[in-house]
């Protein structure tokens, strides 16, 4: 029986594609602690993961175009202020992968519609604008939402699950 030898050099090229093919997927897995609240600082600009006794994580992000007040109207570039629920989640995101936060509630509605005017909608937490590009390097580029990169979104995604309540401070 006559014994096939491959260079040095494709084996390890050829283990090196294996390895890294299983790491391409955006879907990662996550079996630390709950992330039980989710706390974003505007002003910082840092977004915060807290499990049941500690910070888990902290991101830097950017935030809506007009970042300064609580976000009242569809096009203001603001961000909101205030306590939500991450309530869904986006596998198939333009910005790579995204979890909503339930903006508007109905006191966001109701003071919109006094106004003749709606409050919009579609707020997410979400990856970058497009691929290679850091998101936080053009600060508040987003309509409305919190952007980070799109590897720190991976994260979140695997960390906060639908149900998690966000408080959006100034």
């Amino acid at each position: 029986m006559k014994t096939i030898r491959f260079p040095r050099r494709a084996v390890l090229l050829g283990g090196l594609a294996a390895f890294l093919s299983g790491c391409a997927s955006k879907f990662r897995s996550y079996g630390g602690p709950e992330v039980t609240r989710v706390r974003l600082y505007k002003e910082q600009r840092l977004l915060v993961l807290d499990g049941a006794d500690r910070v888990l994580q902290t991101y830097p992000v950017g935030l809506g175009f007009a970042p300064e007040g609580h976000k009242q109207f569809e096009g203001d570039g603001r961000t909101p202020e205030g306590t939500y629920i991450v309530d869904k989640r986006n596998p198939n995101s333009t910005y790579h992968l995204s979890i909503g936060i339930s903006y508007p509630n109905q006191a966001d509605i109701a003071f919109a519609e006094a106004q003749g005017r709606s409050p919009g909608g579609d707020i997410f937490i979400h990856g970058g604008p497009r691929p290679g590009i850091d998101p936080t390097d053009v600060r508040d580029w987003t309509a409305g939402c919190i952007a980070v990169t799109d590897r720190q979104i991976e994260d979140i995604y695997a960390m906060v699950k639908d149900g998690t309540p966000i408080h959006i401070f100034a």
